[in-house]
């Protein structure tokens, strides 16, 4: 019979650090992923709900159909046997999280760019990135990167790992597939403005809490009160509540000047400047995909402290 110490590292810390190994050691799989399976059934739900509507009702029904059946799916897997049920956490966190994947990609720009391959750097940072990549300068192209690897770090790690401590794998699932959706849906176009409004939002309420402590993660693994002071004066001026505290805590971490202008879908955006210091060099690529892989290893060992204390 476990402990109940041994018990709550089993619950939680134990399969959240396999799926986070499985990560490490596969990535995300050469083929069939998923999540693209995935993406042409949320299309299929959407061209079904839009025959009744396209306003924000349709939208939240739309989303329910695409999301809630696989959680609850996985949900009830996950209880019908002990062993099945940690396979399921572990399997799902893997297919949640994209750890290596997003070192690869950012490290990916960062071997061009060192080596003073210009259009090579944007063209890999085009695979990555919304904005325009044609145009940017050496730093232009390290700044989107440092960006991507800074916001990507919640949203595609930290934000699954939240959720997964609270609801195991169907949580993680949850997150996940909503993140998606928001991808597909959160468009603020004709198109989507109401259709997509249910998606956009529920991402913002899922990434809440696991974006500031993300940001506190980020503050606390390098220069602290510039991450803070950062956070606190430049974060609300950006456009999207949970991606400025990522972002402003990160640069102001890492010293860096981020923001600034970028041009999305043909158009020029004057975006916030965040962050302390110079613009962001080739070399922030790796500080900034280090810091994200040390905050890993913070959370793991701050959800085995929260286990073992609330077992105690």
């Amino acid at each position: 019979m476990p402990t109940p110490h041994l018990a709550a590292l089993l619950s939680v810390t134990i399969p959240m650090g396999l799926g986070l190994l499985l990560d490490r050691l596969l990535g995300e799989p050469p083929h069939h992923h998923p999540l693209v399976g995935f993406g042409r059934y949320a299309s299929a739900i959407e061209r079904l709900f839009r025959r009744l509507g396209a306003n924000r009702g349709i939208g939240l029904l739309a989303w329910s159909a695409a999301i809630l059946p696989w959680v609850a799916l996985a949900g009830s897997l996950r209880e019908s046997n002990i062993w099945l049920g940690l396979l399921l956490d572990v399997g799902l966190l893997y297919f949640a999280i994209g750890s290596r994947s997003l070192a690869e990609h950012a490290r990916a720009v960062a071997a061009p760019l060192i080596a003073g391959d210009l259009p090579g750097a944007r063209q890999r940072l085009s695979w990555i990135v919304s904005r325009d990549t044609s145009q940017l300068d050496e730093s232009g192209v390290a700044k989107a990167t440092v960006e991507s690897v800074l916001e990507n770090g919640n949203d595609a790690i930290f934000g699954a790992l939240f959720w997964f401590a609270l609801l195991g794998g169907p949580g993680a699932l949850m997150f996940r597939l909503a993140n998606t959706l928001d991808a597909m849906w959160g468009y603020r176009n004709e198109r989507y403005l109401r259709f997509g409004w249910a998606a956009a939002r529920i991402d913002d309420v899922l990434n809440y809490i696991p974006a500031r402590l993300t940001a506190l993660s980020y503050a606390l693994l390098g220069n602290t009160a510039d991450a803070l002071r950062c956070w606190r004066t430049q974060a609300p001026a950006w456009d999207s509540p949970n991606a400025g505290p990522v972002m402003a805590a990160g640069a102001g971490t890492l010293g860096v000047s981020l923001g600034g202008p970028a041009i999305y879908h043909g158009q020029l955006e004057d975006r916030p400047r965040l962050g302390t210091g110079d613009a962001a060099r080739a070399t922030d690529i790796d500080k900034a995909v280090a810091l994200v892989h040390n905050s890993i290893w913070l959370w793991l060992l701050a959800v085995a402290g929260v286990s073992v204390f609330a077992h105690a």
